[in-house]
């Protein structure tokens, strides 16, 4: 059977069309594929394990279900990264470091979200340097939960204001060096990663690189790995 990989879906309380259309797709797939790797920012943003938020319940419950016939792998992304244990329990999946390794129908696979290789937005990955570490991410867990939505809420109308001012810069995109050095330190396996909302299939030397299709309201993509190779395909 193949494996399935779908990410930047960014689901939030305000996109029922976005939450239906993933638990329609579960639905779908459960018990058909052999595997679902979702590859970050499966949630608009994640302010911890303890979220009680009511959107919540209906694709965290499908997960497990799904979780339950069908392995389910979850990487964390730029909005999601304080997913954790609590996650895991919650929705049946199975969190992976980013990068990670995979070999599956004769072919090695390097999954990464793909927010590391932006390297020329210094101020980035500043922020991703100092929201990955230990110490700041129990400083943040350890607010109010009130408190951490009203950050979340303004960090996500700031990233949309700065959207609409700028778009799809080149600064936003990954950078070829931090490609081939990820690609030279694996022995150039085939990389696959979302994040940059750029749809793609890119050639470097001896390896590729498949960008995932990001998803909004009622339209969505993923890439299909099995014995033929990879292909990216439209949701049906």
């Amino acid at each position: 059977m193949a494996i399935h990989f779908i990410s930047d879906l960014h689901l939030a309380d305000d996109t029922p069309a976005l939450n239906q259309l993933f638990l329609d797709t579960l639905a779908a797939w459960r018990g058909r594929i052999a595997a679902l790797y979702i590859l970050g920012d499966l949630f608009e943003y994640w302010v911890g394990d303890d979220d009680d938020s009511s959107y919540l319940e209906a694709p965290l419950a499908a997960m497990r279900a799904f979780a339950a016939d069908t392995p389910l792998y979850v990487m964390r992304g730029n909005r999601d990264f304080l997913l954790g244990a609590g996650f895991e329990a919650r929705s049946g999946a199975r969190l992976l470091d980013d990068p990670t390794l995979i070999e599956a129908h004769g072919q090695r696979i390097l999954l990464s979200h793909g927010d590391a290789l932006c390297t020329d937005d210094a101020a980035y990955q500043q922020f991703r340097a100092m929201s990955r570490n230990p110490q700041w991410q129990q400083a943040m867990l350890a607010k109010p939960l009130a408190e951490r939505h009203a950050i979340a809420r303004h960090a996500r109308a700031q990233s949309e204001m700065n959207k609409q001012q700028t778009g799809l810069t080149a600064i936003s995109d990954v950078t070829e060096t931090a490609v081939r050095e990820l690609l030279a330190a694996h022995d150039w396996p085939t990389l696959v990663h979302g994040h940059t909302h750029r749809p793609a299939h890119h050639l470097h030397d001896a390896s590729s690189r498949w960008v995932i299709q990001d998803w909004h309201n009622d339209r969505g993509g993923y890439l299909r790995l099995n014995e033929q190779g990879i292909a990216q395909l439209p949701l049906s």
